[in-house]
Order: C-alpha cells, then sequence, then structure tokens
C-alpha cells in the first residue's frame, strides 16, 4: 500500500518528510487524482495524489508515502468503432479503424483521418505513414 504525492507549492522538502504527511493522513482516505491538505504549523500544504495503491485508500502506519515532482499523464481516445490496430511512431500514434486510417499527436490531438476503400495494411517508416488500399499506396507525413 502506498501513496504518491506530489506537491503543489515550490519548497523543498527535508528527507524524512514522508514520516510527517503519514502522520496526518492517518485514518483519512485518499483516491488517485484528488487533492489533499495537511496542516503544518497553521499553514495548509496541498499534494496531489499522482497515484494511490490501491485507490481508494485509508491511510495507516504501513502506508508507504512518496513524494514526487513529476506527474504522469494519461490520455484515452474513444472511437465509435473496434480498434483494428494501433502504431506509434516518433510524432504520435497511428489508428486503425475498419476503413479509417487517422493521425494523432503525443498529446492526444488529431492531426488526420481520411476513409480508405479496401484498406489492406498500415505502416510507419521514418516519420512517415504509409497506407495500401485497393490497387493504390498513399504516403503520409504529418
Amino acid at each position: 500500500m502506498k501513496i504518491t504525492l506530489k506537491p503543489l507549492f515550490d519548497v523543498e522538502l527535508p528527507a524524512g518528510f514522508e514520516e510527517i504527511i503519514r502522520s496526518k493522513l492517518i485514518g483519512r482516505e485518499v483516491k488517485t487524482g484528488e487533492t489533499v491538505e495537511i496542516d503544518l504549523l497553521g499553514k495548509p500544504l496541498a499534494f496531489k495524489a499522482i497515484l494511490t495503491d490501491p485507490s481508494p485508500m485509508k491511510v495507516s502506519q504501513n502506508t508507504r508515502i512518496e513524494i514526487t515532482r513529476s506527474e504522469v499523464k494519461e490520455i484515452t481516445l474513444e472511437f465509435s468503432g473496434e480498434v483494428r490496430e494501433v502504431l506509434s511512431f516518433s510524432k504520435g500514434l497511428v489508428v486503425v479503424l475498419e476503413n479509417e486510417v487517422r493521425i494523432y499527436n503525443w498529446n492526444g490531438q488529431k492531426l488526420y483521418s481520411r476513409e480508405f476503400e479496401e484498406l489492406k495494411e498500415v505502416r510507419v517508416a521514418e516519420g512517415k505513414v504509409v497506407v495500401v488500399y485497393g490497387d493504390k499506396v498513399t504516403v503520409i507525413e504529418p
């Protein structure tokens, strides 16, 4: 059982500060993604719970507390049809649907979308996307 917290303030925390945080959070329920505050010397200190394993978790004396300055980023893309294939390359992702090719950057923004009749194959090479359909080949450079 552990909680990874990101301070929402810009102060260097001393070694062993995790023990102080745990003592302030004991008995509280913490969920991944929520902001938790602890009161220290009359001042509220805010932390974002980057990860609680499990989530939600009731903090106990056995809960391991970790402090991080980075944050995990998660992007979920939803499609109305089934995803046939996903290819990654330096500029992002290529999502192949039934007869459509979509290209997204690493932030999830759509860069390209086109339907192809008789879509056979999609490949990625040297930052370009190659689409084979019917008796044609199209090269896309996003």
